[in-house]
């Protein structure tokens, strides 16, 4: 294990007494708690003074809940990773928290293991989803957009980047492997997402797994946000 923590985390939730816990084996794993936050106002400050590399949200807080923290922090364009960890698993809350912009939604019953691999894979550009959350996520979609048989054709490349993202690579990785920049893959995200009628990265393959252009991994692997 690295001697210096390599991810640099704001932790917010209003019992004091799970922000404890979770920061003492995100701590034990080489991850530091830089700040805590009992409040979504709080978190949104702290976020935009420290700039980590990863916000963990619960969604019930007072002032903001962790997802109208998300939508703030998405409107500022601040790159940091957004992960809710909660015990809320309602598909309504699914479904707004992906909208938001965050990059994983993690239960709280969840293993300890899992929630650092949350984390880690959250630092990495990757989604982190609860695999009991997938099927909830799914119908979700399902239910949200009336998905229809024929949508606007997306072009080989941007196959290529869907397929990509759905493995769980980066923008940087994706570039690499199709010789193209990082913006031009964005750009190509860009018009996937206006195609789809996707607000983030999980939505678009999961969309595109609703409309048969695509498997969703079986495994614990999930696309990333």
């Amino acid at each position: 294990m690295d001697a210096t923590p390599s991810i640099r985390v704001i932790l917010a939730d209003d019992h004091q007494v799970v922000r404890h816990g979770i920061k003492q084996f995100l701590s034990a794993a080489g991850i530091a708690v830089i700040a805590e936050a009992e409040n979504g106002e709080q978190a949104i400050h702290l976020i935009e003074q420290h700039r980590p590399d990863v916000a963990v949200l619960d969604i019930q807080m007072p002032v903001y809940s962790g997802i109208e923290v998300a939508r703030r922090v998405r409107a500022k364009g601040l790159p940091i990773g957004l992960l809710i960890l909660t015990a809320y698993d309602d598909d309504p809350f699914i479904m707004a928290a992906l909208e938001a912009g965050v990059n994983g939604f993690v239960l709280k019953t969840a293993d300890m293991e899992e929630i650092i691999d949350a984390v880690r894979a959250v630092h990495e550009g990757k989604s982190a989803l609860d695999p009991e959350i997938l099927p909830k996520l799914m119908r979700a979609v399902a239910a949200s957009h009336e998905v229809k048989k024929t949508v606007e054709p997306l072009t080989e490349r941007e196959m290529e980047v869907l397929q990509a993202t759905a493995r769980g690579l980066t923008n940087k990785a994706i570039g690499l492997m199709l010789g193209i920049s990082d913006r031009t893959v964005q750009g190509h995200l860009r018009r996937i997402f206006e195609k789809l009628n996707a607000a983030s990265r999980t939505e678009a393959v999961v969309t595109a797994s609703q409309l048969g252009l695509l498997n969703l991994p079986t495994s614990h692997e999930t696309p990333p946000d």
